[in-house]
């Protein structure tokens, strides 16, 4: 553990000057919130990513990086007198303490599947007091990645009993999925002007997916994070391989760099 005393305080402060047009960063002050909220998104994934590698000394780092994202925000709209960082820790104890009853209150919830379904009916109660929208999927972030956003409309629809009840059945569905997308390569082989449609169908293809992962209770998002991590370690060793034979990939056939790859897997096992 650090023995420094830096404080939130400290941090804010460090920001105004950032953002102070009187000897600030220029870079710093010509951001808005629209700009900054692609970093916003980027420092969440490296969040995600230490994690996922068990690097702790990275997930501190990036941590920092993710709270300074909120500091930046709370500073823009300080400076518009929209609310301030003390705000949003007050917005964020409020809502918290509101919704475990359980802990903050008298509720008492059996177990972890009834604690969720309670915190799901508040948000939906607030939701609705807000903007007075009572569908069940309103509220499902927009800016998502699509696999997670389809998870969650998904979550949302199942708990209205709108969901397979088999995992059977959801793989049914992708065959039949898998069975349209194909007739659609084959359509536009003969020379239909298709794209949209395939696009569509292939769209409708992930979404099953997505709904497969769920119902084997995997977070597709990550198990994909895993199948990148391993096809980039796999071509790396691809690539030296070739290298010790000095040739590159450019200059080999399809069938001369599966050789590769299938040694590298051996490698593995």
């Amino acid at each position: 553990m650090s023995d420094k005393k830096n404080t939130i305080s400290e941090l804010i402060t460090i920001m105004e000057s950032l953002r102070n047009p009187n000897g600030g960063c220029p870079w710093d002050i010509k951001q808005d919130f629209s700009t900054i909220a692609p970093y916003t998104i980027e420092e969440a994934y490296e969040v995600a990513e230490a994690i996922e590698a068990g690097d702790m000394l990275h997930l501190k780092d990036e941590l920092g990086d993710l709270l300074f994202q909120v500091i930046f925000h709370s500073q823009m709209a300080q400076e518009k007198d929209h609310f301030n960082f003390n705000d949003v820790v007050d917005c964020i104890c409020d809502k918290m303490i509101r919704r475990h009853p359980h802990v903050f209150g008298g509720a008492d919830y059996r177990n972890a599947e009834e604690q969720t379904k309670a915190w799901e009916a508040q948000k939906a109660q607030e939701r609705k007091q807000k903007d007075g929208t009572s569908s069940v999927l309103d509220g499902v972030t927009t800016g998502l990645p699509a696999l997670t956003r389809a998870i969650k409309l998904q979550n949302r629809a199942a708990r209205v009993g709108f969901d397979w009840p088999d995992s059977s059945l959801v793989l049914d569905k992708l065959n039949e999925e898998m069975a349209e997308l194909s007739h659609e390569l084959i359509q536009a082989k003969k020379g239909a002007n298709n794209q949209d449609k395939i696009t569509e169908e292939f769209g409708d293809m992930m979404f099953v997916y997505a709904n497969l992962a769920r119902h084997l209770n995997i977070e597709p998002e990550r198990a994909l994070r895993s199948a990148n991590y391993k096809f980039e370690q796999r071509f790396k060793k691809v690539e030296q391989l070739a290298a010790k034979q000095d040739r590159s990939l450019e200059n080999m056939t399809l069938e001369e760099m599966d050789q590769l790859w299938d040694q590298v897997k051996a490698q593995e096992k």
